[in-house]
Parts: structure tokens; sequence; C-alpha cells
């Protein structure tokens, strides 16, 4: 698939600063060719008003992130808006709802517009909402603007009555010129504390969002991304496996939390909504983990002892299982490709770095992290575009000579720390 200049420039740029892409994540997917048709069945019946719940399961380092902003980047690309949230026991605890609202709120973007995208949003709403209320000779008013918007937010209001009154507060502040209020306004309906108290009276609110309130506002939020001509909403929640160092009574909360999310998706109470959960077999299998909660454990029941070849990406999870060798050279000449694409040299380039290198370059790097392939992306990647831009930059440079693979414990993250630390048994030293 080609891509324009400008996002190959970003990719690259993302790769050297260790970081997973915002755009362009298609031209890295090695191995998820699998997945892609039954991903975007999914996300048809999303679009069509029903709603997906799914997780994703794999060891540090399988790839977990990079698979759920894959799905994220196509989602967009179908007209979906997305958002991403990290669950961690300080920012951002599962037991408490009303911060992984506005997480969500946070980092919801579209395909045109970065985070937060929320106020271009309501706003695209409203104007859609306005035009179908205007009447035979264009004129618009506030009567019928007032009636057509209770009543396609009358599902919300039932779950929230708030919401509704905060936005027709908002679209009166933005007749009035009132930007501050505005402002505050949708800072309020994002979720966020501390809005001035004359906002809220203003708006005729009390109090701020809590976690009895939290879906409450995520299906007004779905509401208003379906009639301002979004296909739905992704929501990733990244890395729940941290549940499981939390004490146990808000364990238990957030494990509740998860299940009642999850029983309201499968109930259609958020038509328009495609829930991704990530998180480490440990969390799936183990006692601290998911298995404290039965009912919770049955609903996302896998079956993954055949070979993952055989597995079905129709199930409530999905496995990644990570790189290997093939993979990671494979990865490896999908990034060569890119480089290349634009640069003036590019035959030598390729000739310098080809394929016999690139081969040996992956298992040096994954050497240096214990021989664990599957840990060992992220660093290779950072370093290839490094030997890559040394080798446009200077003629006389061979890697194969010029170049040693280092690796700096201030670079590696905890997944690779640790395998950078395992030692075989030939690597100790006895005395005898």
């Amino acid at each position: 698939m080609s891509i324009s200049p400008r996002r190959r420039r970003e990719v690259l740029a993302a790769l050297r600063r260790g970081t997973v892409p915002a755009h362009g994540l298609d031209q890295l997917a090695v191995g998820l060719d699998r997945f892609g048709g039954e991903m975007d069945a999914e996300l048809e019946t999303v679009r069509s008003g029903g709603a997906i719940f799914k997780a994703v399961r794999g060891e540090y380092g399988a790839g977990k992130t990079f698979f759920a902003r894959w799905l994220a980047d196509n989602a967009r690309k179908k007209g979906f808006a997305t958002a991403e949230v990290q669950i961690n026991e300080i920012d951002t605890p599962l037991h408490r709802l009303e911060t992984v609202y506005r997480r969500t709120i946070e980092s919801l973007r579209t395909d045109t517009v970065p985070p937060s995208a929320l106020r271009p949003i309501l706003d695209s709403w409203l104007f859609t909402v306005e035009t179908d209320a205007s009447g035979a000779d264009g004129e618009i008013s506030d009567e019928s603007v007032e009636n057509l918007l209770e009543q396609r937010l009358t599902e919300v209001a039932a779950r929230a009555p708030v919401f509704p009154l905060a936005v027709r507060a908002y679209r009166r502040f933005v007749a009035e010129g009132d930007n501050d209020a505005a402002d505050g306004l949708v800072a309020w309906l994002g979720g966020q504390p501390h809005v001035a108290a004359r906002v809220k009276r203003q708006a005729g609110i009390k109090g701020d969002l809590d976690h009895f309130l939290a879906l409450g506002f995520l299906r007004g939020l779905l509401a208003i991304l379906r009639d301002s001509g979004h296909a739905g909403l992704l929501l990733v929640l990244d890395e729940v496996e941290t549940l499981q160092r939390v004490r146990s009574d808000a364990r238990a909360k957030a494990l509740n939390a998860l299940r009642q999310f999850m029983d309201e998706v499968h109930d259609g109470n958020f038509p328009g909504l495609y829930l991704l959960i990530t998180g480490t077999p440990a969390f799936f299998d183990g006692r601290q983990g998911m298995q404290l909660l039965p009912p919770l454990a049955d609903r996302l029941h896998t079956d993954f002892s055949r070979d993952p070849r055989f597995d079905n990406p129709r199930a409530p999870q999905l496995r990644l299982t990570g790189f290997d060798l093939d993979k990671l050279v494979e990865l490896g000449t999908r990034v060569r490709s890119l480089f290349i694409s634009d640069v003036s040299d590019a035959e030598r380039v390729e000739r310098t770095a080809d394929d016999d290198f690139l081969r040996d370059f992956a298992s040096s790097v994954a050497g240096k992290l214990g021989g664990r392939v599957g840990t060992a992306p992220r660093l290779f990647l950072r370093k290839l575009v490094d030997v890559l831009d040394t080798i446009e930059l200077h003629t006389d440079f061979d890697p194969r000579t010029d170049y040693e693979v280092a690796i700096r414990p201030t670079e590696l993250n905890d997944a690779e720390r640790e395998a950078a630390a395992t030692r075989s048994a030939d690597d100790i030293e006895l005395d005898v």
C-alpha cells in the first residue's frame, strides 16, 4: 500500500524514537493478515448499530499495543472515532469509570481531528441538528432545535439526564458568544473536574461526573458520533493486567466494572461501540486476574490449546504469539522499503543493508535481549533506522565492519530489561 512522503517521515521519526507511529501502521503490520478480514467484518457490524467486546492477549513485547493502534488506524480510515486509554492503578483505575471516560475524551480523535476531538464533534452534531430542524423556508427556531435535540438524546436522558441539559446549555453559550463558559462546559462534558462553579450554575448543573454517570455519558458520546456522520467509536483499554497489582478490594471492583461494561455492550446498550481490551495471559488465566470473577472469565473463555495457526479470530479473545526471527526480518525489509522509497541512492542503501544483513542484524539485537526475539522489535527497528540513516548519509559506511550493536540500560523498557538480564546456564561461572 502506498504512503505519502509526509506519512513516511512520520513513521520513520517515530521508529527513531522507539515509539509506535500514529499513522501508517499497515506498513508495519507483519503477521496480522489473519485477523484483518474478521476485524473489518466486526467494524461493519458496529457501523450498522451493533456493538463488539473483544480481548487481545499476549506476553509483554508480543505487540498488543501495536495491534490496538493498527486496528484504530484502520477504523479511522473507515470513519470511526477512536480513543486509547492506558489502565493503571494511579491515574486511570478501572474501578473508577469516570477516570476511564475522562481519558477516553482526552484521547478522542478522528481521521481528520486530533485529540481531543470532543468539541469539533459536538459542534458538527449541533450543526446537523439545526440543519435538520430548519423549516421549508430555511428558518431555524430555537423551539424546533430544542425539540429535535431532546428527541435525539431521549435514550441518553434515561441514563444521564444531565448530559442533554449540558449540551443545550453549551449551545446557548455558543450562541451568546460566551466562549469561556462554552469551553468550561465542554470540559465538564469531557469528565474534567474543577470546572468553574459559575459555568455549572449558569448551565443548571451540579457536581462533577462520577462513576455511575460515566457509562451514561459514553452513551451520549456515541449518540452524538452517530448523528454527526461517524461510523462509531473504537475504544481501547490497554494494559488491563495492571489490575493484578492493585489492592484486592479495588481489584474486585475493577473486575466487576469490566463485567458490567461487557454485559452492557452485549445487551445492546452501546450501539456503535467497539470495545477492545488488552492484557497478558497471566491476567486472563491467573489467580490474581480475571479468574477471580468467574462470570467474567466465563464470558471471555477461549480455547487456546490447539496450534496458534488454527486460532479462531471470531472468538472473544485473540492471541498474539509475538515475533520469531523470520517475522522480524520481514519487518526489517518493510522498513527498508519504506526508507528507500524516496532517497536518491536507494539501490546503494538496499545493497548495503541486504536481506542477509537484516537477518544477522535481527539475530544480533535479539541476542542482546537474551535471545528473546519477541521482545526485540522496538529496539531492532530503532537501531535499524539509525543504520539506514548512516548508510544514506555516509557512502563509505559499511554496517558489517563499522557498526556494532550496543544497547544501553537507559534504552530499555521493563520487558526488554528483563529479557536482557536473562542468562543461560553456560553464562554462569562456577567456582571449582
